[in-house]
């Protein structure tokens, strides 16, 4: 029990008996409790019981937190009043339920929204606890969480949808703009007109795409549903490919620098997701950072026989604030103003813990970003 708030021996015993743990005294505290020890105090959620007569013998110290309800306030008190429970249509919960009458066969309730005085949302589920088969309701046990949470991913989602709605917004007007006019004046322009408006849509066309193709990853990051397809993966010439890409669209081929330290071992990965990491960190590095982008290539040593390839991406920019760290990789986190979804990062974390690897960020040698990932060594599974 909580420090400072006494409560009595019996009613101590009570609900230990009721959650078949320890009463504090060393002693179990029913004959079929097991000696766990566990204090109700130290369950992150909150928890009520109520005995046969319906009166409260657990209130702990998470339950006073989300109900606001002092425990002293709760116990001893019937369950109806010390947690006066309504569902979302404003019917009371406990006559609904009739916890202790009804069939003999109710096990509980199943988790729902619930509401506490001045409207404050509860998640609520209960357990019927009988000490014979189809016998009377020897306890009633409520477990109680908050929405916070839940909250979180909804606003999460919201932003995400709003995010995708912005995004999407811009060059689908574009697309539309161009086509539409297009098609009305086409003997109108040029040759060279056309081409550039064509291009355009192109351009924008590829930009939904990419947008399309962040949500399904982060729909399958989410749901544990990234598949992998490995393959043997030379590293050093996918970043090759990267840099030829990126001097080719205009960067100063000076601007890279690649080290690469031999021997590695055999990286097998899905080398279209490798991609996609490599590809994200160096167009960053670009975007926002300054200066010469490095790109250090390292075998990677972890515990016993594990073993990886590092891959380090550092720049001579301004780099990310200290207290911006640890959002680096969440959603929507946008390392300046300059465009983008803020999705990116986000999505490489997920692949890279996908492969069973893990990613950082920090400040880099030459003072800007750092970002270091590190893949372990695997194979199908069709080879192991």
């Amino acid at each position: 029990m909580a420090v400072g708030m006494s409560t009595p021996r019996h009613t101590q015993t009570a609900a230990a008996y009721a959650l078949g743990v320890q009463d504090g005294t060393g002693e179990a505290a029913g004959p079929s409790a097991p000696p766990t020890g566990i204090d109700p105090d130290h369950l992150p959620d909150g928890l009520v019981v109520a005995d046969e007569t319906g009166r409260i013998v657990c209130f702990n110290t998470a339950a006073a937190r989300i109900t606001a309800t002092p425990r002293a306030a709760a116990l001893g008190r019937p369950l109806e009043h010390a947690l006066p429970l309504e569902d979302l249509k404003g019917r009371r919960w406990w006559p609904l339920t009739d916890p202790y009458g009804g069939l003999a066969t109710r096990v509980g309730q199943p988790e729902r929204s619930l509401l506490l005085p001045g409207g404050r949302e509860v998640l609520v589920s209960a357990r019927y606890v009988r000490d014979t088969p189809r016998g009377p309701v020897s306890r009633v046990v409520v477990s109680l969480r908050g929405t916070e949470a839940r909250r979180r991913s909804e606003r999460s989602d919201a932003e995400l949808i709003a995010t995708v709605a912005h995004e999407l917004r811009s060059p689908l007007t574009s697309v539309k703009g161009f086509t539409a006019t297009l098609l009305a004046k086409w003997e109108r322009f040029n040759d060279d007109q056309k081409r550039l408006m064509l291009e355009t849509v192109d351009a924008d066309a590829n930009r939904v795409t990419r947008l399309i193709a962040e949500l399904l990853d982060i729909s399958r990051i989410d749901s544990g549903r990234l598949e992998l397809r490995r393959q043997p993966v030379d590293i050093s010439a996918a970043v090759e490919r990267h840099v030829r890409a990126l001097t080719a669209n205009g960067q100063a081929p000076g601007r890279f620098l690649l080290r690469t330290r031999q021997p590695l071992p055999d990286l097998w990965a899905d080398p279209d997701k490798v991609d996609q990491v490599l590809g994200n960190l160096l167009e960053n590095a670009v975007r926002h950072g300054e200066g010469t982008v490095t790109i250090d290539i390292t075998p990677a040593h972890g515990e016993g026989d594990e073993s990886g390839t590092a891959v380090t991406v550092s720049d001579e920019g301004p780099g990310i604030p200290e207290e911006s760290m640890g959002r680096v990789f969440t959603r929507f986190w946008r390392g300046s103003k300059r465009g983008g979804t803020g999705l990116g990062l986000y999505i490489v974390k997920g692949i890279v813990e996908a492969h069973g690897g893990t990613i950082t960020v920090g400040r880099g040698p030459g003072g800007g970003a750092e970002f270091r990932f590190i893949l372990p060594v695997s194979a199908p599974a069709y080879l192991s």
